[in-house]
């Protein structure tokens, strides 16, 4: 897993789409579904790191985006 997409298709395995309109928002959603998986015991610890790392990458760099507008 390395991508944002992957992160996607992860959620999706769960039945998880998120669409809110906004890439920011979508991010910090994926991240609380993500948390609930893991503390739900459905997907283990390093899955759960790893995309949370992506998914805080992913973050900071539309934080940028923002901020440059």
């Amino acid at each position: 897993m390395e991508t944002l997409y992957d992160v996607q298709q992860l959620l999706k395995q769960f039945g998880v789409y998120v669409y809110v309109g906004k890439r920011i928002y979508d991010i910090e959603l994926m991240q609380i579904e993500l948390k609930n998986f893991y503390d739900s015991c459905l997907i283990d610890r390093d899955v759960y790191l790893t995309a949370r790392r992506i998914l805080t990458r992913e973050h900071r760099i539309e934080e940028s985006r923002e901020e440059n507008k």
